[in-house]
């Protein structure tokens, strides 16, 4: 199955009449959303901005959009210029699952408290070593990540977990869920997020929460401030207030 960039890159030569090879703010696993994935690339062929968000609509699949574009100087970045990725990771923690919504949530019945996960959490926030939460196969040179701000809250049946960070780790963000929700459903202390930082160890973490609950929401440019900032949309101001 080809993937989100191979499409796009795809859509993107059609309307250049060129090959065009694009740089991603972030990488998300399969499965993963993103409502603000930021990329930028160089064209041989100008277009106006309307001809890359229109044109290559008509060559992407439903579930993929361009939503807009802005020609930038060569200073630019998608991924060096970015000072902060948010991810929301967003569960249906109701009794039965949501027929609708299944792919675009992940469902848990067992009962969380999304108190104790929020508590649990702030033990995340700084610079600290995330071993324990890097997926196998994380190629980053360095364990070491950022987090700006974590909080969990609930509305109704919805448990929102959103981690903001300079950048991620391999799977961090769904190994972090992951653990969080063992301390939801009472199954481990609300020091056990703290502990396993000490650790230093995955094998002692949870298990990878599933990705179809993953969401890349927002990305960080403060150097280029002409770039446009997005709603979330209906979907998440149903679930949480931006």
């Amino acid at each position: 199955m080809a993937t989100v960039q191979a499409n796009v890159e795809a859509a993107l030569s059609f309307v250049a009449d060129a090959p065009i090879a694009v740089v991603c703010a972030g990488r998300t696993d399969t499965g993963v959303h993103g409502t603000s994935q930021i990329i930028h690339f160089d064209s041989p062929n100008p277009r106006p901005d309307r001809a890359w968000v229109m044109g290559s609509n008509t060559q992407l699949p439903p579930q993929i959009r361009v939503l807009w574009s802005l020609a930038v100087g060569e200073d630019f970045h998608a991924r060096f210029s970015a000072t902060a990725r948010r991810y929301r990771y967003v569960i249906d923690n109701s009794p039965v699952q949501s027929a609708v919504l299944s792919q675009g949530l992940t469902h848990q019945r067992i009962p969380l408290d999304a108190a104790a996960m929020h508590r649990s959490a702030q033990s995340l926030l700084g610079e600290q070593d995330f071993s324990s939460f890097r997926g196998a196969g994380c190629q980053s040179k360095t364990p070491f990540r950022n987090v700006h701000n974590v909080r969990v809250v609930r509305q109704g049946s919805i448990v929102v977990v959103e981690i903001e960070a300079n950048a991620f780790l391999l799977h961090m963000v769904r190994n972090i869920v992951g653990s969080l929700m063992e301390i939801g459903m009472g199954r481990k202390n609300e020091a056990w997020i703290a502990d396993l930082l000490a650790a230093k160890d995955r094998r002692l973490a949870a298990a990878t929460a599933a990705p179809n609950g993953l969401y890349l929401v927002d990305v960080t440019y403060p150097d280029f401030p002409e770039l446009p900032k997005l709603p979330l949309g209906p979907f998440f101001t149903a679930f949480l207030d931006d």
